[in-house]
């Protein structure tokens, strides 16, 4: 593999200038309308599915406020979409990748994925980074019984019939993450997350795991999106000396946050589920802003499996087709492995109609490390068929004064809170919700 680690901070840095408008980790609004018409790779018209081929819908983010992580992706897809078409596509069939750019718009999403579904019949469809885009199109969706695939880490909870929500959820990230800072370095928890649904919704889970865990959340505020000055916070986080702090800052007003909590000096360990996986601040900021940083992540481009690194392995298979591209982050493995997990499924269904291909993909499909990388040699993913999500091989990811990256755990932490929790199986009955920790925990109100 191609040494990345040694690449030029400043081009990340100007590269992350340029795109820095990306707001993380399941972020609401609209975003702006950015600009280019988004259609590299892409079909204009077209035809509905023939016996040759398959066609793929991919609805990602590559201008405006989400290109900075919408962006790897729309490349991601083209990537397996590639891949998969010179192993001889699925069950013989070359697929056709119809590809819009959404522009960070969630009006314009409901546009495109109208066009999906009625002028270009897709057959499967990849669409949204944000929680609000997929809440925003999620209603055309199941109105259509479409197959649909959602790949951002996100707060969680969606049972819904047609929709594969195949990120990690807030329980699996947290929870890898939470216990482990726990262990090292005490019981007491410092909350700062951003003021909108993902930030709460997380928050609750780290009351649910801080409960799990025999520790306490000592004190939480919530950070308005448009917020830059972090002062007041870092002085309420040292005067109430925690261990630890959990961060669910999102977007590039919050990354303002790890710069200034390294000028003045506070050095408690952080974990996060938004940072660095998604928008590699690691790599966008100067040392030592990212220093003691720990994330709860399936994928950096950093993970350090054999099929992740190697010669020819995925890292460099996308670096090769994308010599230009900054990062490989965490929702582009989602969208690589998903895209396998699509061919498998309508290999074992034997035909491209979807309600077959749901069902296929509900008996459950197992992919090892060569098509996920985040797994270890030897061991996988699967994906529970009963609530549409996967048992992640989840990593805890630190970042050294160097911000250099080194893995301190991992394992395989399947979904929870759908499965033991709220008992849904979209195999018995065919729901569309959305439950929240609030629901059923006491500790999370």
């Amino acid at each position: 593999m191609s040494d990345r680690s040694g690449l030029d901070r400043r081009s990340f840095l100007a590269t992350g200038s340029a795109l820095v408008g990306a707001a993380m980790a399941g972020c609401s609004g609209d975003g702006g309308d950015g600009g280019g018409n988004g259609d590299d790779g892409g079909t204009a018209g077209g035809t509905a599915s023939s016996d040759e081929t398959v066609k793929i819908g991919v609805l990602e983010d590559q201008s405006g406020n989400f290109a900075l992580v919408g962006d790897p992706k729309h490349k991601a897809s083209l990537l397996a979409i590639e891949e998969i078409n010179a192993d001889g596509g699925i069950d013989g069939k070359q697929i056709e990748p119809v590809t819009r750019d959404p522009q960070s718009d969630n009006q314009r999403y409901q546009e495109l994925t109208r066009e999906m579904i009625d002028d270009e019949e897709v057959d499967v469809l990849w669409a949204g980074y944000s929680s609000a885009t997929r809440e925003a199109i999620r209603p055309i969706i199941n109105r259509n019984e479409q197959l649909y695939f959602y790949t951002t880490q996100y707060e969680g909870g969606v049972c819904d019939k047609t929709t594969f929500a195949v990120g990690p959820t807030a329980r699996q990230q947290l929870g890898s993450v939470l216990p482990y800072l726990r262990e090292e370095f005490g019981p007491e928890i410092y909350t700062v997350a951003a003021d909108y649904n993902f930030g709460q919704l997380s928050a609750d889970w780290v009351k649910v795991l801080a409960n799990e865990n025999d520790a306490e959340v000592i004190g939480e505020e919530f950070v308005p999106l448009k917020e830059s000055s972090f002062g007041s916070t870092i002085n309420r986080i040292q005067e109430a000396d925690p261990d630890f702090v959990m961060s669910m800052l999102v977007g590039a007003n919050h990354t303002a946050f790890y710069e200034q909590k390294a000028s003045t000096g506070l050095d408690v360990p952080i974990g996060t589920s938004t940072a660095m996986a998604q928008g590699y601040e690691h790599r966008r900021l100067e040392p030592p802003a990212m220093a003691n940083i720990y994330a709860g992540v399936n994928y950096m481009e950093e993970v350090p499996t054999d099929s992740n690194t190697r010669d020819g392995g995925f890292v460099d298979r996308y670096f090769e087709k994308y010599p230009d591209a900054p990062y490989l982050n965490e929702e582009a493995e989602t969208n690589y492995f998903s895209t396998y997990m699509y061919k498998e499924a309508v290999e074992q269904a034997g035909t491209l109609e979807q309600p077959e291909v749901i069902e296929a993909l509900e008996s459950g499909i197992s992919l090892g490390t060569e098509r996920a990388p985040e797994a270890p040699e030897g061991e996988t993913i699967e994906l529970d068929g009963a609530t549409h999500h996967v048992d992640h091989h989840m990593w805890v990811l630190r970042a050294d004064e160097e911000h250099r990256i080194e893995a301190v755990e991992n394992r395989k932490i399947p979904e929870q809170f759908l499965t033991e929790t709220v008992g849904c199986d979209l195999r018995e009955e065919a729901e569309q919700t959305q439950y929240t920790p609030v629901d059923f925990f006491e500790e999370a109100e």
